[in-house]
């Protein structure tokens, strides 16, 4: 190896050296000048400091230096943006059962504020936020629409209001999705009777459902079948309700893909019926 590029490494290896002792240092400073702050027991430094970490979208740091302050400012005319901010410190983090709680928070305490309406809906969309994959409890799902009808109760002509609206259905999709799954479990596993009243039920709450039809066939064969495996003297009653489904359903869907099985089973439900009366009569 020649002394040239012994000379050139050499040279690499201190430029190396000197950048990272540059960024050893101004990495140090950095953590020097928060911890400055944070310690400092200036309420005024640490503020500016909090906010201008959160203009630089450091909510981390911004979020425990308000911690500190907080309690000065309370009940002072720089509170209004504090507790604004704050909330959206813990949304940014992903934080959204707080989010939710400081920006419901904000709402109900400072009625003047120009930012209530936002903070009544981001309470709303914090609650979204929490909103699971539909095969999970949907308790924040509820709780998500239940806020949005809320804000739009209260801002009915309000941009964010349609924004709403939409969410509000895209998570009533949600829930008929989880309802229909939970009916259609019960019928495979062949518990007849827990099918028709999961399905019925949510009939009910969905009644814009596009699943009507399939439902609807659903709850029907699994009528016939309980009535099929009934005790003779539940049998009548029941294949009267299965034979009054049967027609109800040809009548709305007279042109359904179930259309054959439906005949069937109503034509069972008739010779099933005769059946039973001529026992009836012999008896």
């Amino acid at each position: 190896m020649d002394d040239k590029t012994v000379s050139s490494r050499s040279e690499m290896n201190f430029r190396l050296l000197i950048y990272s002792f540059v960024l050893a240092t101004a990495l140090t400073s950095c953590k020097t000048e928060y911890e400055r702050v944070r310690t400092s027991n200036d309420p005024n430094l640490i503020l500016e400091k909090a906010n201008a970490y959160y203009d630089q979208k450091d909510y981390y740091k911004a979020q425990n230096l308000y911690d500190i302050v907080i309690p000065f400012y309370r009940g002072k005319k720089e509170a209004e943006v504090l507790f604004y901010k704050y909330a959206y410190c813990n949304y940014h983090q992903d934080q959204f059962l707080l989010s939710q709680h400081y920006f419901e928070n904000y709402a109900n305490t400072f009625f003047t504020s120009p930012y209530k309406e936002e903070a009544q809906y981001m309470a709303a969309y914090s609650q979204y936020q929490l909103s699971p994959n539909h095969r999970l409890d949907q308790t924040y799902t509820e709780t998500a629409i239940t806020a949005f009808q809320k804000f739009i109760n209260l801002y009915p002509d309000s941009e964010r209001s349609s924004v709403a609206t939409t969410l509000i259905d895209e998570m009533r999709a949600k829930l008929e999705k989880k309802a229909f799954e939970q009916g259609r479990l019960y019928y495979d596993i062949k518990n007849y009777k827990a099918a028709i009243n999961s399905l019925e039920t949510m009939i009910k709450d969905f009644p814009e459902t596009k699943r009507g039809e399939e439902i609807k066939w659903i709850i029907l064969d699994s009528s016939h079948v309980l009535a099929d495996n009934s005790v003779f003297i539940k049998k009548e009653a029941r294949f009267n309700e299965t034979l009054s489904k049967a027609s109800k359903f040809i009548e709305k869907y007279p042109s359904s893909k179930y259309l054959s099985e439906v005949e069937k089973i109503k034509s069972n439900c008739i010779s099933s019926l005769k059946e039973i009366q001529n026992v009836g009569l012999e008896n």
